[in-house]
C-alpha cells in the first residue's frame, strides 16, 4: 500500500511522541511491504507563533489531501491567554469541522500488568473494556455563544442544539460497533432536563429499534454515568453521548487505565482522513526532558492502521508489541510507580523490536 500520512506534532511533547509513532509506522512499512509519505507540518500554539493561526491553510490542504492524519499535542501556558485573538485549541476546533470528523472514538481498556497503578482498586476495573462514541461536531462546543450587557455587569451564553441528522449518524455507527463487540450499546443523556438530550434519546431509541434489534440497548444520565465509571465500569461494552458529555466523561474513564499516556483515540467522518491522537495533553512541564510516554500515540498509530488504512493485521502486531513491551516490565515515568523508568526513545525502540521479532 501507498499512503500518506500527515503528520501534526504540535506543542509540547507533542513532537517527542510522535516521532517515536513515526518510527514505528516506518517499521509497520519496512515489514510489511508498503509506502508510507509522512509529512509534517505546523498546528497549534507554533502555527500561531510563526503564521499567527493555528491551523495554517497549507496545513489544512495537506491533511485534506491525506489518507490519515496523526497529531501529538496542542497548546500550553504560553498560549492560554483568554484575551488572546485565537488560541491553539481552536486549530483543533476548526480541522474537526473542515474534515467533517463527527465521532470521536476512545477505547479505555486496562492492562492486566497495570491494573494496580489505577486509582481504583483492582477489583472493580478489571475486565474492563469500553470504547465511547463522542459526538465531535455538534453541541455546546459549536452552537452560538457570546456575551451582552447586564444590570450585573455582563451576561455570557452558550447554545446547545443537535440536529436528527447529527444524533443518527454518531449512535447508527455506534450502535454498529457494538454488534460486533459484545453486542451491548449505552446512549448517555441528560433527558430529564435538557431538551437537546430528549431529541437525542428519541433519535437514538428509533435508531437501534429500526436498524439494530439485536443489540441490548440502555439509556443512562450523565450524572449517573459519572458515578458508574468508577463504581462498575466493566459491565458497558460502547457508550455513545454528546460533544460536552463525551468530553467530560470520556476524560473521567481514562484515568481507569492509571495513566492518560496509554490512551488512544480517533476522530473520523463519513468520508476523507481520520485524525489519530493520544487523549493526553502537551504537558509542557516534561518537554524535552524525554520521559514523556510514547505508548498511547504508538497505539494510535494502529488505530489509524485499523480504521483509514484496513490494515488490521499491521494494527494487530503494533497492538500486541505494546503489549509484550508492557508485559515485560517496562516502564516510563508516568506508570513506573516510583521505580526504575526509561526514556521516550527507549520505549520506542523495544516496541520496534517487539514488532520486528
Amino acid at each position: 500500500m501507498e499512503a500518506r500520512i500527515t503528520l501534526l506534532p504540535g506543542d509540547g511533547i507533542g513532537p517527542e511522541i510522535v516521532a517515536e509513532a513515526k518510527r514505528v509506522l516506518d517499521t509497520v512499512a519496512d515489514k510489511f511491504g508498503h509506502q508510507f509519505e509522512t509529512p509534517s507540518c505546523p498546528m497549534g500554539g507554533n502555527a500561531i507563533d510563526e503564521f499567527g493561526d493555528p491551523l495554517p491553510p497549507q496545513t489544512l490542504e495537506t491533511c485534506k489531501e491525506s489518507q490519515a492524519i496523526l497529531l501529538g499535542a496542542v497548546g500550553g501556558p504560553k498560549w492560554d491567554d483568554p484575551s488572546a485573538k485565537t488560541r491553539p485549541e481552536a486549530g483543533l476546533l476548526k480541522i474537526r469541522k473542515e474534515l467533517g470528523l463527527f465521532a470521536n472514538l476512545r477505547p479505555i481498556k486496562p492492562y492486566s500488568e497495570l491494573l494496580d497503578a489505577s486509582p481504583l482498586k483492582r477489583e472493580i476495573i478489571e475486565g474492563t473494556d469500553i470504547l465511547f462514541f463522542r459526538e465531535l461536531t455538534g453541541g455546546i462546543y459549536f452552537g452560538d455563544s457570546g456575551r451582552m450587557e447586564h444590570p450585573d455587569g455582563e451576561k455570557a451564553f452558550s447554545v446547545m442544539t443537535y440536529t436528527t441528522s447529527e444524533i443518527a449518524r454518531i449512535v447508527r455507527l455506534a450502535a454498529e460497533s457494538a454488534r460486533n463487540r459484545g453486542g451491548k450499546l449505552t446512549s448517555v443523556d441528560k433527558a430529564n432536563v435538557l431538551e437537546v438530550s430528549r431529541l437525542w434519546r428519541q433519535v437514538a431509541e428509533d435508531v437501534v429499534k429500526n436498524e439494530f434489534p439485536d443489540i441490548e440497548y440502555e439509556v443512562v444520565l450523565v450524572d449517573a454515568m459519572a458515578m458508574h465509571l468508577i463504581s462498575r465500569p466493566s459491565e458497558f461494552d460502547v457508550v455513545v453521548t454528546g460533544n460536552m458529555f463525551g468530553d467530560i466523561l470520556t476524560d473521567e474513564g481514562s484515568m481507569l487505565p492509571g495513566s492518560l499516556g496509554l490512551l488512544p483515540s480517533a476522530s473520523l467522518g463519513e468520508s476523507g482522513p481520520g485524525l489519530y491522537e493520544p487523549i493526553h495533553g502537551s504537558a509542557p512541564d516534561i518537554a524535552g526532558k524525554g520521559i514523556a510516554n510514547p505508548l498511547a500515540t504508538i497505539l494510535a498509530t494502529a488505530m489509524l492502521l485499523r480504521h483509514s488504512l484496513s490494515l488490521e493485521s499491521e494494527a494487530a502486531a503494533v497492538e500486541a508489541a505494546v503489549a509484550s513491551v508492557l508485559a515485560a516490565g517496562h516502564r516510563t515515568a508516568d506508570i513506573a510507580a516510583g521505580g526504575d523508568s526509561i526514556s521516550t526513545s527507549e520505549m520506542g525502540n523495544l516496541v520496534i523490536q517487539e514488532l520486528l521479532a
